[in-house]
């Protein structure tokens, strides 16, 4: 009471403000215009906008816009790498006020261990950090996760007052025809929002999708995939990551009439992206760019996102809304000059003020055993053609691509000459032996392997590699290096990256994240792959819940068929 009194107050000007902002162009998502006013702020919100107000501290702008803080609306912190102390350390002075999180990456790990860490991890942070209760693990009877999350599970989670909904519906078959376990996980969600992640869905199936309740979808490659899901009055989180970069494609299908159910999200995004390019701030550049007005680039990055996670006490700078603030001068190289998160200055200059407080993580999880001999033996089924996964650059999508194989002595090998490498998922949670067997289309590797531990959803070692000696080095050397991510050659580790919190994460500082995991790309490209990101690509071809074909450990998937198909084409 005493709180919204002294707020009052300051509003009408009997009393003084803990600080006001003045000689900035206060940028009203509402209204949609731009006033040169003062922000007057108190304990944490703002209480006034005018012309002049008692306080103790000022800040002059000096022409500079004044926004409300950047909401991403769909991240993994996992797969930036570092746990999130220090993802906080360059997203908040980026701008970043608000993160809609999805910790299914860690939960398929760990179980509901790991969400109960992160959200411990995040409590601290000089940004608000939501999470959405995983849906999907693991993400299909497909695979072998080292976790699952029960439909009690989700209900325990959804009653931490920082969880708001349900994450990701990968499972879109289990909600077109009805899988009973789906839908008691979306009846525990009734009534709060639900994410949704169906490429390629629509028509009748699309629709019965929504029919359930589910309001998103980040998974748009396409500016019609957008128009069909804003038709049926799901939210379109305009995707622009390190590996899939859909924002400038999608674009088109944005008009003024629609623009209210728009988001900005990066799903995921990898630490020397982050330091690169930044977080959010980038998202906004790249709309303005691409031709959306300002006002509704950001909307697409605040208001927006706010309605549609319910959360009404932000999004914007109004009175009585959080004092979530930056400050930068132009939109065409938007650089955030100040933040402050719940009227605390944390950010000056592109730095944070204080150093964000860090939490003890869970330890690491690497049993692999009862491998066969030879893991990576494959023998030859036969037949003049093969199924083989074609990687598009920039996109979670993949190709079913049918081609005749390389044979050696009853088995079959890589192929450098026509770029036709062995792929391999090695179950790693349990200790059961799987081991999944493929080849893949377009990493380029002329000789050696990569290896990694984050493999999604499911995060058991993925290989790719030019022959099995070097793919069966790069296994023995994950293991003993407890998790992370390398390229070998020769017997040798060219470049390493350990990722000692789940195998999916370091402790350590962003900087030196990002400086080993640039080594790890530099090395790929010695051995001849010309990927951008051969990682964060390499991590997700073992998802079989984007088309068109994928490997785990349990087999090639054709996602289409939501099943099994032989390598062999019959």
């Amino acid at each position: 009471m005493i709180g919204l009194q002294k707020r009052i107050a300051v509003a009408r000007g009997d009393e003084a403000a803990d600080f006001v902002l003045k000689g900035g162009r206060l940028l009203n998502v509402f209204s949609g215009m731009v006033e040169t006013l003062q922000v007057a702020v108190v304990d944490g919100v703002v209480a006034g906008l005018g012309e002049s107000f008692e306080t103790a501290e000022v800040f002059d702008l000096d022409g500079a816009f004044i926004a409300p803080a950047f909401m991403d609306a769909h991240i993994h912190l996992e797969s930036a790498m570092v746990t999130p102390d220090q993802f906080a350390k360059v997203a908040t002075p980026r701008g970043t006020g608000t993160l809609f999180a999805d910790p299914h990456e860690i939960a398929n790990v760990l179980g509901v261990d790991g969400v109960r860490y992160l959200l411990r991890a995040c409590e601290q942070l000089p940004l608000s950090v939501f999470m959405m209760a995983p849906s999907c693990v693991p993400a299909t009877h497909l695979e072998s996760s080292g976790a699952s999350l029960s439909v009690a599970e989700i209900e325990e989670l959804l009653k931490e007052p920082r969880v708001l909904g349900l994450a990701e519906m990968m499972n879109y078959p289990g909600v077109v025809f009805r899988d009973s376990e789906v839908l008691a996980r979306l009846t525990a969600a009734e009534g709060r929002p639900v994410d949704g992640h169906a490429p390629g869905l629509k028509g009748r199936d699309l629709q019965a999708y929504a029919a359930a309740g589910i309001g998103s979808d980040h998974e748009c490659v396409t500016a019609d995939d957008a128009r069909a899901r804003l038709a049926q009055g799901m939210y379109v989180m305009a995707r622009e990551g390190s590996s899939a970069r859909n924002l400038e494609t999608l674009m088109s299908a944005l008009t003024p009439e629609n623009s209210a159910h728009w988001l900005l999200c990066t799903d995921d995004k990898t630490p020397a992206d982050l330091l690169a390019t930044g977080h959010v701030d980038h998202l906004i550049r790249r709309a303005v760019r691409a031709g959306v007005p300002p006002m509704i680039a950001l909307r697409m990055a605040t208001l927006n996102a706010a309605r549609y996670f319910g959360l009404h006490d932000r999004g914007a700078l109004l009175p009585g809304r959080r004092a979530d603030i930056v400050v930068f001068d132009s939109f065409d190289d938007l650089r955030v000059s100040h933040v402050w998160h719940g009227g605390d200055l944390v950010a000056e200059g592109g730095r944070l003020l204080r150093e964000p407080e860090t939490v003890s993580p869970p330890p690491a999880r690497l049993r692999v055993a009862n491998l066969p001999q030879r893991p990576f033996a494959l023998p030859d089924p036969g037949g003049e053609l093969i199924r083989v996964i074609g990687v598009r650059p920039d996109q979670l999508l993949t190709t079913s691509e049918e081609l005749p194989p390389a044979r050696d002595g009853g088995e079959l090998i890589s192929d450098c000459e026509r770029d036709i490498l062995k792929l391999a998922v090695v179950e790693r949670h349990h200790g059961t032996g799987h081991v999944g067997l493929g080849f893949i289309r377009g990493f380029g590797l002329r000789k050696g392997a990569l290896a990694t531990t984050v493999a999604h959803d499911s995060h058991n070692v993925i290989l790719v590699g030019a022959d099995d000696k070097s793919l069966a080095f790069a296994l023995r050397s994950i293991i003993e290096m407890g998790g992370g991510k390398l390229v070998v050659e020769d017997e040798r580790v060219l470049a390493a990256l350990p990722l000692p919190v789940a195998g999916l994460m370091s402790p350590s500082p962003i900087e030196e994240t990002a400086s080993r995991h640039d080594d790890l790309v530099a090395a790929a490209r010695t051995l001849g792959c010309g990927l951008p990101e051969p990682f964060m690509t390499l991590s997700f071809m073992a998802l079989p819940v984007i088309p068109h074909l994928k490997l785990t450990d349990l087999g090639l998937v054709d996602v289409a068929a939501f099943g099994f198909v032989p390598l062999a084409v019959e």
